[in-house]
């Protein structure tokens, strides 16, 4: 909710042209005071904070819906309280609206207050707070015509003073140019008869007393002066007479202005009993309620004759025909038709004798008869005089007796539609539904009336029809039948179809018999329903509170925005008032995204709808929306026991209404299924087949196709039915009435103060109040003003310029100038003070001759005024001539010098501002001495600029009309190049001097790193050096050791070989060698034979060549071994040797390996003669091969500790050929050798690599060389790779690195 400052409207200028206040002396009073109390004119002179003097018009309590308002800043109202603790005030009090009482004592908060001796609490005293206390009138049994008349415009004296009009029965009441209407429920003689309608004919407001005629009368004159169309809005609640005061406006202009009550008006005026009859019902706060809205429209010629008129309505309660609370009735046209008809017309619509309680549709609310034939009584409505009022209306408007019995048979029909039960059908399958047998008759009279056959109505009202997008462009029809609850609502859907179609064409021929010729403007009244509220809310209740949200702000635009604005435009000054926007209420309805109405209208399209759903996204969709809370938020009981998913509650401008939302869906698709639209269309009624064919031609430009998601929803069509209401009454003048509904009860002299003060508040009123306080209600242009009066004045007063005219005359007769002000193009009046100054204007001829003298007087001083005020402007005006001329002198001087600086001082600015870039050029110039390198580049820059510079300043000493941002633009473009060549130079200045000094730097890095190489490199040498020196120990003393374990072994080895050779002697002699010899040679020669003799001769096995014997050695060292490697071949071993990475399988192989290498260079050293062939196959000095012969080991050594072969490098001479004398070296990995190299001076060097030269390597197992016994001859890994790797060796990878790796 948004409180926004309000801009006016403006009225036409005949609104306020014969606005009259009456009681002027009453008026003047209130303007002065009371014993020189200071008041607030209009507001709460007790609220804290507001002021309270004469100047300013009260904060007025304004309506419920606005805030507390402050003015200008004034003491506590409590020190003047104290003043006025003899006065009396108004309090608040729920029932009476405000109470009368005294002012006893005064607390921080709230006041004590003592009631009136004469009102319902007297003598008691009550505890009021300041907003809840007014000051009330000297008289406050007195009333007035205006509201604006009042001393104190407030709530409590608006309340008071209708309050005694009502009972005085002066139920009509102005504020400003607005009529307050209190329904008296009670005929009051004489009020609207033919002579009251002459004597307001023409009169102005206020000139008489307040009427609805006097209304009817100012918008007939405001639209023949302005030439614009005008409307009347006639606002309320339900029960406030609001179609009452449009019958009467009609019959005002219908009867006054036209050509007294002619066929057109008199067509009219007939139309409103039959609107009455179909469109208005019995409700529990109305006997006449118009469940409707309509808009009429009376239409004049150039000659202000009625030519015309057209009916809009709005909204009609579709399902009030077939429900109806128990108090209230269904449309009146259903009673009046039974108690007024005649029996032979009944009979013909097969009603006969039929009473109230025999139609369902009836039945549910009030089955009584208005008037005579029953209990019912209302002044107004009677249902027998009613009928034959219709009838006859009926009949005028262009109806025969043919249409009119098609008329009542549709009203017939609708009730015999009622009447039709429905039950489940134990014979259907599909849980489809039948006819009670007591309907039957009901259902036969229904069809003939309807115009179809029984069977087609029953099929139509429990089954429907389904098409299926398969089987051809039609697809294939299927009939589904209804349940008991669907088919009841079939059957209501069509009676409020056939109604509400009914109620069209009833328009629709209005409207044709009141056609429309030559109109050049019109009068339309609006009587739509006012703001309803009750325990239960459903969808009517939420559309005719979101017309009234529309009207209320059209109100609010056209009374008090207007109207402040108007003010503004014409420079008044009027303060301005605060009023409640309710713009996000009408959002929150009608918004297209996101309204409720879009809402409503998407979840009418879903397959399945339903009101739950549809209800809890309105919830979700506003979480924290000001004006939109859950039912739970109620004040009312029955409204807090509502589920969240079942209604909402909404914060209109009127107050919280909670709505309940389980019919939501189902009242807003009027649109029948297929089956009742299909029945329609084969009618055999002509009339009703005309009903629903006229509806679809009307609706035709907005609606041409029909279905569930194209059809137009009547919330839909009702928002776009208000746009268009809407953008008419904008497009007019326009007219309020406000009517007012003294009780609930609906009974004459029963005033209820608390009731009607909610009802003035939710209408505006009391802002209205304040407004028109503040403000200037009656306004006059001053050409209309100057028409108006000059007949009465003599003629030399009569020629003046309207305006002057207007000024003179205010002033010749001493009006005040705070009962006045003069605007741009009229000038506003004071409410009452318009009426002060037609008075004077029209008094007796010797008090206008006074009048005329005193204009007159006026009009001389004026005049002699302006020749004093012209003769000493003259003498001004050549005092100046000649002070002007002796000054123009030193002006040509000092404009000669100022040129002549303008024009140079730029040059000499210019030229001074280059000379301090030579300052820059020299510090250049030094910074270029101090380069090294580019030197007489530099130069040659600093020389390039110094010249544009000279250039610069020649040309600027040469050019007088060189332009000043010529000048700066050379100074900017040599202060550029200056600025980036010092720059430059001064960075190749640093450059050089970063560079010497990063080469400084370096240099001593260099040198430190140097320095800490050479000693890490000492400290290394030094520490490897100790390493050697350890290592070498650690060589000599295991040589040591193992020399003594080999002495011990070689001595008990001898001692052994000794022993065992005399046993052998002894066992083993001559004989066996020679038996094995012959055996070998008898073999070899049988073999032979058996090959010569091709295959004749045969060999046994035992004559095969047999193996030799193997020694004592191999059989015991293969004994008890993992792997038996005997049937490998040698490449075998050699690539498991190279490539295998088990260390088990690589020992065993390197094992017998090596034996075999040993039996093959046995076997060749014995097959090699000669001294020569022995010295070539030298693999390794003699000194190895003579201590294997020395020494035989008979087993393996036992592997090292942790299983991992040591790594031993040995050095020793090597004398090859008994000639060249070298170094042999040699690299075992474990007990084999892996590197062998033989280094000759003056040869190129031996590099053998176990795998690869094993033939070429010494075969020898690494114990059986004897070298680590020898003194000197093992060496430390450095050195060997060192020499390795200077011949060109290649990098060893151990079998333990391959199985790593």
């Amino acid at each position: 909710m948004k409180v926004v400052r309000l801009p006016t409207f403006d009225k036409s200028d005949s609104d306020y042209r014969g606005q009259v206040m009456s009681n002027n002396a009453r008026s003047t009073k209130g303007m002065m005071g009371v014993n020189s109390l200071p008041v607030n004119g209009g507001g709460n002179v007790l609220r804290k904070g507001l002021p309270i003097s004469v100047q300013t018009k009260p904060s007025a309590a304004g309506s419920s819906m606005t805030n507390s308002r402050k003015t200008e800043s004034s003491p506590d109202p409590k020190d003047h309280l104290l003043l006025m603790a003899s006065r009396r005030v108004w309090f608040t009090d729920p029932k009476h609206g405000f109470l009368l009482g005294q002012i006893v004592d005064l607390g921080a908060d709230k006041v004590t207050v003592e009631p009136d001796s004469s009102g319902m609490r007297a003598g008691s005293q009550l505890q009021v707070a300041y907003e809840s206390v007014y000051p009330a009138e000297d008289n406050s049994s007195q009333d007035y015509d205006d509201n604006c008349s009042l001393m104190y415009l407030n709530e409590a004296t608006l309340l008071n003073n209708i309050r005694l009009r009502y009972e005085r029965h002066q139920i009509y009441t102005y504020t400003a140019n607005m009529l307050t209407a209190v329904n008296p429920y009670v005929e009051i003689k004489g009020l609207y008869t033919a002579e009251t309608i002459k004597r307001y004919q023409g009169k102005s407001l206020g000139t008489l007393p307040p009427h609805v005629y006097a209304i009817a009368d100012k918008a007939f004159r405001d639209m023949k002066v302005t030439k614009q169309s005008q409307s009347i809005i006639v606002s309320g609640e339900s029960g406030a007479g609001k179609t009452e005061s449009t019958k009467y406006i009609l019959r005002y202009l219908c009867g006054s202005w036209g050509s007294t009550a002619g066929p057109i008006e008199q067509k009219i005026l007939d139309a409103n009993p039959v609107l009455e009859s179909f469109g208005n019902a019995k409700t529990t706060r109305n006997n006449n309620s118009s469940r409707f809205g309509k808009f009429i429209e009376i239409h004049f010629e150039t000659n202000q004759k009625v030519t015309g008129g057209f009916i809009s309505h709005y909204l009609l309660e579709k399902s009030r025909i077939c429900s109806q609370s128990s108090e209230e009735r269904n449309y009146h046209i259903f009673y009046q038709f039974l108690a007024g008809a005649p029996a032979q017309l009944k009979q013909h619509v097969r009603l006969g004798n039929s009473k109230l309680s025999d139609f369902h549709y009836l039945r549910q609310g009030c089955n009584q008869f208005f008037g005579e034939k029953g209990t019912l009584r209302d002044p107004i409505v009677d249902d027998i005089k009613d009928f034959k009022e219709t009838d006859t209306a009926l009949s005028h408007l262009g109806l025969g007796d043919a249409d009119k019995v098609a008329v009542y048979s549709v009203v017939s029909a609708v009730l015999h539609l009622g009447n039709i039960c429905f039950q489940d059908d134990p014979d259907d399958q599909r849980g489809g539904c039948r006819v009670t047998v007591e309907s039957e008759a009901d259902l036969q009279v229904a069809a003939e009336l309807v115009g179809v056959d029984q069977d087609e109505l029953r099929q139509a009202l429990t089954s429907r029809v389904m098409q299926t997008a398969k089987g051809g462009t039609k697809g294939t029809v299927i009939m589904v039948p209804l349940k008991v609850y669907e088919a009841n609502n079939a059957r209501d859907a069509l009676a409020k179809a056939m109604y509400s179609r009914l109620f069209d064409y009833i328009v629709h021929r209005i409207n044709q018999s009141i056609p429309l010729k030559s109109s050049t403007a019109y009068i339309g009244v609006l009587d739509i329903a006012g703001f309803e509220y009750f325990t239960l809310n459903s969808f009517e209740q939420f559309c005719i509170n979101y017309c009234n949200e529309k009207l209320q702000q059209f109100f609010n635009e056209r009374v008090l925005h207007d109207e402040q604005t108007l003010y503004e435009k014409e420079g008044l000054g009027v303060s301005r008032i605060e009023y409640i926007d309710n713009t996000d209420c009408i959002d929150l309805v009608e918004s297209p995204k996101n309204g409720i109405l879009s809402f409503l209208d998407e979840e009418s399209k879903l397959p399945k709808p339903s009101a739950m759903h549809f209800t809890t996204e309105i919830h979700k969709a506003f979480p924290n929306h000001f004006r939109l809370a859950l039912p739970r938020k109620s004040k009312i009981k029955e409204h807090r026991e509502i589920r969240d998913d079942e209604g909402f509650l909404i914060r209109h401008f009127a107050g919280a209404v909670c709505y309940k939302t389980t019919q939501f869906i189902e009242k807003n698709n009027d649109a029948l299924h297929a089956s009742l639209e299909g029945l329609v269309q084969e009618s055999r009624s002509p009339f009703l087949k005309n009903l629903f064919t006229l509806t679809a031609s009307l609706h035709s430009s907005t609606q041409k196709l029909t279905g569930k998601l194209t059809h137009m929803s009547v919330a839909s069509k009702f928002r776009m039915q208000l746009s268009e209401l809407l953008e008419k009454l904008r497009g007019t003048g326009t007219s309020f009435i406000r009517c007012i509904k003294p009780n609930a009860k609906m009974v004459p002299d029963v005033f209820e103060g608390g009731q009607i003060l909610s009802q003035l508040q939710s209408a505006g009123m009391t802002s209205v109040l304040e407004l028109m306080q503040k403000g200037f209600p009656s306004r006059v242009p001053f050409a209309q003003l100057y028409a108006t009066y000059n007949g009465l004045l003599p003629p030399r007063l009569s020629s003046l310029d309207p305006r002057f005219f207007c000024r003179a005359l205010f002033k010749a007769l001493g009006l005040s100038e705070d009962d006045f002000r003069f605007g741009l193009t009229r000038i506003f009046f004071r409410p009452g003070k318009f009426k002060e100054f037609d008075q004077l204007m029209r008094n007796d001829p010797d008090s206008l001759s006074q009048m005329v003298a005193s204009v007159t007087r006026w009009i001389v001083q004026s005049k002699w005024k302006k020749s004093q005020f012209a003769a000493l402007s003259v003498i001004k005006l050549k005092n100046k001539i000649l002070y002007r001329r002796e000054k123009l002198v030193v002006i040509q001087k000092t404009v000669r010098m100022h040129l002549a600086r303008k024009q140079n001082r730029p040059r000499y600015r210019g030229i001074m501002q280059l000379r301090k870039l030579e300052s820059q050029i020299a510090a250049m110039g030094q910074t270029v001495a101090k380069l090294k390198k580019d030197r007489e580049s530099s130069q040659k820059e600093v020389d390039k600029v110094r010249l544009e510079l000279a250039a610069a300043i020649q040309s600027i000493k040469s050019n007088v009309k060189i332009r000043p941002e010529n000048i700066e633009k050379l100074h900017k473009d040599l202060l550029g190049k200056c600025d980036s060549l010092l720059k430059t130079l001064s960075q190749r200045v640093e450059a050089e001097k970063n560079a010497e000094e990063q080469e400084k730097a370096r240099k001593m890095r260099e040198e430190m790193e140097r320095q800490k190489r050479e000693k890490e490199e000492q400290e290394r040498a030094k520490q490897l050096e100790e390493e050697h020196r350890r290592k070498k120990a650690e060589m000599e003393a295991r040589r040591k050791k193992e020399e003594a374990e080999m002495a011990i072994k070689v001595a008990k080895q001898k001692s052994v070989e000794q022993q065992n050779k005399s046993n052998l002697n002894d066992l083993i002699g001559f004989t066996d060698a020679a038996a094995v010899e012959q055996d070998k040679r008898d073999v070899e020669l049988a073999y032979r034979l058996a090959q010569e003799s091709n295959g004749n001769a045969t060999m046994e096995e035992a004559a095969t060549p047999t193996q030799l014997k193997r020694s004592n050695y191999v059989v015991n060292s293969r004994a008890g071994k993992k792997y038996d490697l005997s049937g490998w071949k040698y490449s075998e071993l050699r690539d498991a040797i190279n490539t295998s990475c088990d260390m088990e399988l690589l020992e065993a192989c390197r094992e017998e390996f090596h034996r075999r290498l040993k039996v093959y260079h046995a076997w060749k050293a014995r097959n090699r003669g000669g001294k020569a062939s022995s010295e070539m196959d030298e693999r390794a000095p003699k000194s190895i091969y003579q201590h294997q012969q020395s020494y035989q080991p008979s087993a393996s050594p036992s592997p090292p500790p942790g299983g991992i072969p040591l790594q031993r490098y040995f050095r020793i001479p090597f004398t090859k050929d008994g000639q060249n004398r070298g170094l042999w070296f040699s690299h075992f990995d474990g007990q084999y050798i892996v590197r062998q190299m033989e280094i000759h001076q003056g040869k190129p060097p031996v590099l053998l690599v176990a795998g690869h030269d094993d033939m070429q390597m010494c075969e020898l197992k690494l114990s059986e060389t004897g070298l680590t016994r020898k003194r000197g001859a093992e060496i430390l890994e450095y050195e060997f790779e060192k020499e390795w790797n200077r011949n060109g060796g290649m990098p060893y990878m151990r079998p333990l690195d391959r199985r790593n790796s």
